[in-house]
């Protein structure tokens, strides 16, 4: 199992106003933009999606995500393979993915 601290910033929404953005809040647009036809299927990825989604809701109130080691898998395939280069910009990102690729075993 993976343990990573949940980085947190402000950022400015598509309308310039502020908003809150995270390490969870990036997680879900690198998955959410997958072409569907990578996206995964079949009963174990179900499964897999269900276990994401109670340890991002889990993370959101203590601000520590822990993952299975294969749920840390998928997640760390799609940034290596799918991070948009430009994200390297935004120094809130760089710090919160440098969290997330240094996840302690616990």
């Amino acid at each position: 199992m993976k343990e990573m601290k949940v980085n947190k910033w402000k950022a400015k929404d598509n309308n310039g106003n502020d908003a809150d953005d995270s390490l969870l809040n990036m997680m879900n647009v690198l998955i959410n933009n997958k072409k569907p036809e990578d996206f995964p299927k079949g009963l174990d990825n179900f499964r897999m999606f269900s276990r994401l989604s109670k340890a991002f809701e889990k993370a959101e109130q203590s601000g520590i995500l822990q993952l299975e080691d294969v749920d840390y898998k998928f997640i760390k395939d799609s940034i290596v393979n799918d991070i948009p280069a430009v994200w390297g910009m935004n120094k809130n990102i760089v710090n919160a993915l440098e969290e997330f690729m240094s996840a302690k075993d616990i």
